[in-house]
C-alpha cells in the first residue's frame, strides 16, 4: 500500500504532464524531474513515473508515425497527381492535375487526422484519469503504452513482509 505522500507525488507526476499545453515537451520534462527526484524513495512513485513517461513517449511515437503517414500522402498526392514542366529559368510548374488518386488518399488522410485527434484527446483524459486513480493509491496502467522504461514488480508477499517489518519495528 502506498502512503498519502506517495499518492500525492504520483498525482503531481501525472498532472505535470499537462504542462505540455503551456511549455513544449513539458509532458516529458516535468514528469522526469518529479520521477527522478522521488524514484529511489518509493516503488509506487517509481512505477507510476515510468508509466507516465512511457505513455507520453508512446503517444509522441504514435503522433510521429501519423505525421509521417500524412506527409507521405501529401508527397504522393503532389507527385503522382500533377505533371511537372521545367522552364529554362530553373522553375517548375505543375500542370494537368490527375484526380484519379485523390479519393483514396484523401480518405486515408482523413482517417489519419481523426486518429491524431482521438490520440490527443485520449492523452488528455487518460492523464487526468491517472491522476485521479493515483490520488486514491491505485496502481494505474495506461493502455497502448510501449514499455521504454521497465517496471519493478512488487509481489504481494513482499508487501506483507514489508508491512510486518514496519509493524514489528514500531
Amino acid at each position: 500500500m502506498s502512503t498519502q505522500n506517495e499518492n500525492n507525488t504520483a498525482t503531481a507526476l501525472h498532472l505535470s504532464a499537462l504542462s505540455q499545453y503551456l511549455i513544449p515537451f513539458g509532458n516529458f520534462i516535468f514528469p522526469i524531474i518529479i520521477w527522478s527526484s522521488s524514484k529511489d524513495k518509493s516503488n509506487y512513485v517509481d512505477n507510476q513515473g515510468k508509466q507516465c513517461i512511457n505513455f507520453h513517449l508512446s503517444i509522441f511515437t504514435y503522433t510521429l508515425l501519423l505525421g509521417l503517414i500524412a506527409l507521405t500522402l501529401i508527397i504522393i498526392l503532389a507527385v503522382n497527381g500533377a505533371e511537372f514542366h521545367h522552364f529554362g529559368n530553373g522553375s517548375y510548374v505543375a500542370d494537368e492535375f490527375n484526380h484519379s488518386n485523390v479519393p483514396g488518399i484523401v480518405a486515408t488522410a482523413i482517417v489519419t487526422g481523426v486518429l491524431f485527434v482521438l490520440l490527443l484527446a485520449a492523452q488528455f483524459f487518460l492523464t487526468i484519469y491517472a491522476a485521479v486513480k493515483t490520488s486514491n493509491g491505485a496502481d494505474f496502467k495506461y493502455p497502448l503504452t510501449i514499455p521504454f522504461l521497465k517496471y519493478k514488480t512488487v509481489t504481494v508477499e513482499n508487501d506483507i513482509i514489508n508491512q510486518d517489518v514496519v509493524e514489528n519495528e514500531a
